[in-house]
C-alpha cells in the first residue's frame, strides 16, 4: 500500500466505492441476481437503532443513517445492469466529529459487501 493510499484509507471521514477503484476492495460489486431482490437485501443490512432517511426504488438508492459503533452516513446505489445483473455501490461518510475515522467507512463497506456477497452470486462484468 503506498504512502497516499494508506493516508486516504485511515485519515479521512468518507469512502466510496465505483467502477475502477485504486482499492480492489471498494470496486464496484456485481451480483447475478434481480435488483429487487438485491435492493431489499441491501435495506436490510442496517437494521435498528441504523435509520433509512430516505429510500428510492426508481432511483435505485437507500440512504441511511447508521448507528452502531460510529455514527455514519450511507447512500447505496442498487442499478440493473442488464436482466438478473446487478450492480452495487456505496458512499460512506463517518460523523466522528473530526477529518479522521481511522478506517471506519472503509471497514463498513467491506462489512457490507461480505454480507451481500454471502447472500448472492458475484460476476464480473468484464467478461
Amino acid at each position: 500500500m503506498s504512502v497516499k493510499a494508506f493516508i486516504s484509507k485511515y485519515f479521512s471521514n468518507h469512502s466510496e466505492t465505483s467502477e475502477k477503484h485504486k482499492d480492489p476492495a471498494l470496486e464496484t460489486r456485481y451480483y447475478k441476481a434481480k435488483r429487487d431482490e438485491v435492493f431489499k437485501a441491501v435495506e436490510e443490512l442496517f437494521p435498528s437503532p441504523s435509520e433509512k432517511a430516505a429510500v428510492s426504488k426508481e432511483r435505485g438508492e437507500i440512504t441511511i443513517k447508521y448507528k452502531g459503533k460510529r455514527k455514519a452516513f450511507i447512500v447505496a446505489t442498487i442499478i440493473m445492469v442488464k436482466p438478473f445483473q446487478t450492480a452495487v455501490d456505496f458512499s460512506v461518510t463517518t460523523d466522528s466529529g473530526g477529518p479522521i475515522d481511522l478506517g471506519f467507512s472503509h471497514q463498513l463497506i467491506q462489512e457490507s459487501y461480505k454480507k451481500l456477497d454471502q447472500q448472492f452470486v458475484k460476476y464480473d462484468p468484464s467478461n
